[in-house]
């Protein structure tokens, strides 16, 4: 049996009669008729039940039978076939094709390992590598080094590129090399080429000099060349860059480099910068002067050349110094004793080239001490100190060399470099 349901108030349907669930269409003989006699109908006989109506549900009933949405799926966007094109990075979605291949393997299909083989071989060829800004193709650098020991000197001569990613919307740059020494300071060593204008094959031919370079800076530090594109209204942008491992550089040997532009990871040069064990960190960052003595017998005299400075700590806000050098020659002998060079604005690698003259017997110099420091000039205000050294007896390594060497060899000039230390500052300018 059937039981129809109520419908709703809104039922395009006609209500049903609310006595009975069950609706009987009049009959004759579901009733006596009036012209019977009640004797002649006989006794009453119990009452059958009628056949089930058909079940009355609503429109709004009707739609809702069988519906089952599942889960929706969400529909192929065009950037997901492209995702280069989205404003900011994300996870791409995986292939479909993939997941049906995974499928297969599920059912028991082989083709799916090698497929996914196949797959593996191509990425490792480079068929499916993007071609995003890290990939692309940056040109190549032409150079050649050569380190002259004998004058302390490592000579950088940047010949040309070739083949530069362009950097402007006409489809240019404006290229130009600048070097670093790696570890030390990044302005205190920076050197730079002059900038080409709206080219993609510069040709420099230009040399670069790096002074006060030793033998054993040729076993620990690295040479930086890095690519850059002038912008005059903005930021100058990095195109590339490669490095050269200085201990690689035979004495006396000029060796021509052509390499390809790398875009290494940028982080700051105070960063990447290794520091040598056997070499003091405060050392490194103060920088080195060239400084040469020579006793002339005839006069009773040491003359002190102050010759240059190189990679000076900078200690102005502009990143570069007012260096000048003072020489006071211990025990103090009054004014006779010290001496000032002139001072170089806004250099890290000043050149001074100025003597200065002590007229001291030979026997008493072994009791002297030649105190050499460099000073920051600051208008009006307190001098700032960035480094010196100390020659004399009691001086070791290589600034007791030099001091034993001019001793020694009477009238001949001996010229050395040495490494500025923040030790023995003196107490006022």
């Amino acid at each position: 049996m059937s039981v129809s349901k109520p419908p709703p108030p809104h039922s395009h349907f006609p209500p049903s009669n609310p006595s009975s669930h069950l609706s009987l269409p009049p009959s004759s003989s579901s009733s006596p008729s009036p012209s019977t006699p009640p004797s002649a109908a006989g006794p009453p006989s119990p009452a059958v039940p009628p056949p089930p109506s058909p079940v009355k549900i609503s429109m709004q009933e009707h739609f809702a039978i069988n519906v089952c949405p599942g889960p929706i799926l969400p529909i192929p966007q065009i950037s997901d076939f492209f995702p280069r094109f989205h404003d900011f990075p994300i996870t791409p979605l995986p292939p479909r094709e993939k997941q049906v291949l995974k499928d297969k393997d599920k059912d028991g299909d082989g083709n799916g390992e090698k497929d996914r083989k196949r797959e593996r071989e191509q990425e490792e060829n480079g068929e499916f590598a993007d071609s995003d800004d890290d990939d692309t193709y940056l040109g190549t650098l032409e150079f050649s080094l050569l380190f002259d020991q004998e004058n302390n000197c490592l000579h950088c001569t940047i010949h040309k590129a070739k083949g530069l990613k362009a950097m402007d919307s006409n489809g240019l740059a404006d290229p130009y090399v600048k070097l670093h020494l790696l570890p030390g300071a990044s302005k205190a060593n920076k050197l730079r080429t002059k900038t080409l204008k709206n080219t993609l094959n510069p040709v420099w031919n230009e040399t670069l000099i790096y002074h006060g370079i030793t033998a054993a800076d040729m076993t620990t530090k690295t040479l930086r060349l890095c690519v850059c594109d002038m912008d005059r209204l903005g930021r100058n942008e990095f195109i590339g860059e490669v490095r050269v491992a200085l201990k690689k550089l035979k004495e006396g040997e000029s060796k021509k480099y052509n390499m390809g532009l790398e875009r290494i990871a940028q982080t700051r040069e105070g960063n990447s910068q290794a520091v040598d064990p056997g070499a003091s960190v405060v050392e490194e960052e103060r920088g080195r002067i060239l400084v040469s003595l020579l006793y002339v017998t005839e006069k009773s005299s040491l003359t002190v050349g102050i010759i240059r400075c190189a990679h000076l700590a900078a200690m102005d806000s502009n990143g570069y110094s007012d260096p000048f050098v003072k020489i006071v020659l211990q025990p103090d002998m009054g004014k006779k004793s010290k001496y000032k060079t002139s001072v170089k604005k806004k250099t890290l690698n000043p050149e001074f080239n100025e003597e200065f003259t002590y007229e001291v017997p030979h026997d008493q110099l072994p009791k002297k001490t030649l105190e050499i420091s460099v000073w920051d000039y600051d208008l009006g205000m307190s001098n700032d100190f960035i480094g010196g050294v100390e020659l004399g007896i009691n001086a070791k390594g290589e600034r007791l060399k030099h001091w034993f060497e001019c001793l020694k060899y009477k009238g001949k000039k001996v010229e050395y470099w040495h490494t500025l230390t923040q030790q023995g500052a003196p107490s006022s300018d």
